[in-house]
């Protein structure tokens, strides 16, 4: 709710698509920059400790913006500002959070289900959240939106202190946090199974996933609609992935992950050129939501990967590398797109997104196509609610 808040508001009071490539990219980038110290932090100490953490500082900054727009003539700078305040918050509390999965399951054989239903609760916010607060940024105004977030900290933070957890043990660490965070760097290399997925979803994410970028614009001035309009928009592309999720659910055990992810690849880069110039908005809706099935797996399965089969000791390090490839790259293509659409316009631009999915597809084809992933066990199937699973070896 709080970022399609962010981006309406931004649009609105600009009508500038590089002013939206600017907010995607001072919400998001601080992630880029600081999520290596994230991971290394959350590998060195309590994880528990350290997500309870961000979470407060995360309902600071939430309560923080509340009082800015609802109580002060605020300026779009110091929006940007706030956001990029809950970047940095989030480059530490998302290696952390997920590497907390890990501890979370008693059962290791349980740990991808744990993932998958992760994931699924992440879609299923993409679904429900933008579409509420299309509805409420019409009746109410973004502030409202603002405060509703604010708020649903208090339920994260307090599910938080219920949860109980074995007794961290502090384990030594003589070496530098640089040499660490290089550890990890060492260890992606000498595993080119994982770095490969990792590099293709980097590429994703700085090319195609930022199209959400300028759907403010589509919605505003495409299909002449209002907030409403935007968060069917974003509410659609939250029901492609989760049809992705029972998508992945529903296949066979001798699946080969990286076969999905190039379909699927493919399917986000068509969905993108084919909604590029559509202007029937019910037919722009059915498009999107494919988008949103093709980008699902992309990360997902990545995901999904390094959980199962990444070193205990390495789990934080990687899973930051992850998270610079996923939120800390979308930040900057969401800054080359919002210029590049300012030159060219939103449609050519998501055009040009389309066949650059496309043209990754091929580019990566080698390696997609190139047999099962011998280091991963194969799918399994999995209960409806979980996109993907698999058995860890």
């Amino acid at each position: 709710m709080q970022r399609t808040a962010v981006y309406w508001l931004i649009y609105t009071q600009t009508h500038s698509a590089f002013m939206l490539g600017l907010g995607v990219f001072t919400l998001q980038f601080p992630s880029f920059l600081f999520s290596p110290l994230g991971g290394v932090l959350s590998d060195r100490y309590n994880r528990y400790n350290v997500l309870l953490a961000t979470q407060i500082a995360s309902l600071i900054q939430a309560t923080l913006l509340v009082a800015l727009v609802l109580f002060t003539q605020y300026t779009i700078w110091e929006i940007f500002a706030l956001s990029a305040v809950l970047g940095i918050i989030n480059a530490f509390d998302v290696p952390a959070r997920q590497s907390l999965v890990y501890q979370m399951v008693d059962n290791i054989e349980d740990l991808p289900n744990a993932i998958a239903l992760n994931s699924s609760m992440v879609n299923s916010a993409r679904l429900i959240g933008p579409a509420i607060s299309g509805i409420v940024l019409e009746q109410f105004g973004a502030g409202i939106c603002f405060l509703m977030n604010a708020l649903s900290f208090l339920a994260v933070i307090v599910s938080l202190v219920l949860m109980r957890f074995p007794k961290f043990i502090q384990q030594p660490h003589s070496k530098k946090i640089l040499k660490e965070f290089k550890e990890g760097w060492k260890y992606i290399r000498r595993t080119p199974s994982i770095g490969s997925v990792i590099l293709l979803l980097a590429c994703v994410s700085f090319f195609a996933l930022p199209f959400i970028t300028l759907l403010p614009i589509y919605a505003k001035d495409i299909f002449n609609g209002n907030a409403s309009t935007f968060g069917y928009l974003n509410s659609f592309i939250g029901i492609g992935a989760i049809g992705g999720a029972f998508f992945l659910a529903s296949l066979q055990t001798s699946i080969n992950f990286k076969k999905i992810l190039f379909v699927n690849l493919l399917i986000l880069g068509g969905a993108l050129a084919l909604f590029s110039y559509m202007t029937i908005f019910p037919v722009a809706l059915f498009f999107v939501m494919l988008a949103g099935f093709g980008m699902m797996s992309q990360t997902t399965i990545t995901n999904t990967i390094i959980q199962t089969t990444v070193s205990t000791e390495m789990r934080g390090r990687v899973i930051s590398y992850y998270v610079m490839a996923f939120a800390g790259m979308q930040p900057l293509g969401g800054l080359f797109i919002g210029t590049v659409s300012h030159y060219i316009g939103a449609q050519n631009t998501i055009l040009a997104e389309g066949i650059a999915a496309l043209f990754i597809a091929v580019v990566f084809l080698p390696f997609l196509l190139k047999g099962h992933l011998k280091k991963y066990a194969s799918v399994r199937l999995a209960e409806p609610e979980n996109p993907t699973a698999t058995t860890p070896q």
